[in-house]
């Protein structure tokens, strides 16, 4: 790759990376794929990048390019997502059709890590050349410029295949998260398919095995180091505490981090769930105002991701919020094309088909197959689970999930009360709701129908009906 001419202010790596790229002659669609960013984005590098070197279109740009070549590995940028390197599965089994399977394992789960995971993956024909696993993970790491490793083997016979995986710190070697599935030996596609599906899920996510060892990592950095990205994970871990303080310190982390890095789409997500969280919840100011910022937040996630089927979730929510039920429809829909294997947003999907646009029991399948492509389900699948649960009029199954949910957050305690009411359990009902009505005196019924929104009749009828029964504001 050729190199930039030094000019009076210097490019960031990022944008030399998609200056050469550009000059070189790919698209933009091109260049977001090597370097893992949407094609919008690598149109806001091209305009900073032409300001910088006092161009005005291609042919200039070409012109400021080197004929030197640089070998050595650009630095990573300080607010830069950490990568991931997924090794292929190493097989096991001396069958050689076995040895193809666990190939084409590894390259669906590399391919669909990089859709989900939220941080950039290397490309698997790259992983091929290096082997089933990391000789020596610190010197893998740095060749790589990863800062996670993913390996995996597989052992199968005639009627059972078993799998590990696992996940380790590349500057250390120290293993972070294994797991191992095991499955009959039945459909091969589907096999590979479900199996793809429940590896990919179990890493991914808010709460998935890589985000979780990126919180363990940051909470041992000083606060003056902390990047875009490790602000974006603190962020996430204080807005699922569904409290007013943790709510606010999210909004207040992920503006941080969209300061330090406005590319970020899923900042701009998790910006756009707190929001709503402050809507619907009561946590101060105007519930339409907040409804507003929401919007905002997610329609910048999706310039900057379109394919992100959680943030197709979180614009249906707002838009219904905002009275457009047709366009919240049009976005639940996309979610569904773009995440129909990606366990969070069924279960989002799913809260917003009992609640907004759609029937309980279509939101209660969706929500068993998040649980079943994740069955390390954090906390929220369960308080999502209650509520869907409740508005299909079965208490007793709402109540057991919403006490695997979060203990102390409104919607849970407001959930928990209106099923106990609904079934009759009066004594319940009224602890619960006393516990809301003194933890959150701001927090209403109405206001939560208004801020979700709940615009399903069925929903919204069960829900009154159940207030009625036990004295909640």
């Amino acid at each position: 790759m050729n190199r930039i001419v030094t000019s009076s202010e210097a490019l960031s790596d990022r944008e030399r990376a998609v200056a050469e790229r550009f000059a070189a002659g790919m698209t933009y669609r091109e260049i977001g794929q090597v370097l893992f960013i949407a094609p919008s984005t690598v149109r806001t590098h091209l305009a900073a990048i032409y300001e910088k070197l006092g161009v005005s279109n291609k042919v200039a740009l070409a012109r400021r390019i080197s004929t030197v070549a640089d070998t050595a590995p650009a630095a990573a940028s300080p607010d830069a997502s950490p990568v991931l390197a997924v090794f292929p599965i190493e097989c096991l089994s001396g069958d050689e059709s076995w040895r193809r399977f666990a190939e084409g394992l590894s390259s669906d789960i590399t391919i669909d890590l990089a859709r989900y995971a939220g941080i950039p993956v290397i490309a698997f024909h790259t992983m091929k050349s290096l082997g089933s696993k990391p000789a020596d993970f610190a010197a893998d790491g740095k060749a790589l410029g990863a800062a996670y490793l993913v390996s995996g083997q597989l052992r199968a016979d005639d009627t059972r295949v078993r799998l590990t995986v696992e996940l380790a710190d590349a500057a250390s070697g120290l293993r972070l998260w294994s797991e191992r599935f095991e499955r009959p030996v039945e459909n091969l596609f589907a096999l590979q398919d479900g199996l793809t599906d429940s590896v990919v899920n179990a890493l991914a996510g808010c709460f998935g095995a890589i985000a979780t060892a990126g919180r363990n990592a940051i909470r041992r950095k000083q606060p003056a180091s902390l990047r875009a990205y490790d602000l974006y994970l603190l962020g996430v871990e204080q807005h699922n505490k569904f409290s007013r303080e943790g709510n606010a310190e999210a909004i207040r982390l992920f503006t941080r981090a969209l300061e330090l890095d406005p590319t970020l789409a899923k900042a701009w997500l998790e910006l756009g769930y707190a929001y709503s969280i402050q809507s619907c919840n009561g946590f101060g100011g105007e519930p339409k105002a907040a409804a507003e910022k929401w919007r905002m937040a997610v329609e910048n996630a999706l310039q900057l991701d379109p394919t992100d089927s959680a943030v197709h979730v979180c614009l249906g929510d707002a838009m219904g919020c905002l009275g457009d039920l047709a366009a919240a429809e049009r976005c639940y829909r996309r979610a569904f094309e773009y995440g129909s294997n990606q366990a969070d947003t069924l279960a989002l999907l799913a809260g917003s088909r009992a609640l907004v646009a759609g029937d309980p029991a279509e939101a209660i399948a969706l929500m068993e197959r998040a649980m079943q492509l994740n069955p390390l389900a954090p906390p929220w699948y369960f308080g999502m689970q209650g509520r869907i649960l409740f508005v299909a009029g079965r208490y007793r199954e709402a109540i057991a999930a919403l006490r695997r949910s979060t203990p102390d957050s409104t919607n849970v305690l407001m959930f928990q009360a209106l099923a106990h009411a609904a079934a009759g359990e009066d004594a319940e009902a009224a602890g619960f709701g006393a516990r809301l009505n003194a933890d959150f005196p701001d927090f209403s019924v109405e206001g939560f129908i208004a801020g979700y929104p709940v615009v399903n009749p069925d929903a919204v009828r069960a829900i009154r009906d159940a207030a009625k029964l036990v004295a909640i504001r």
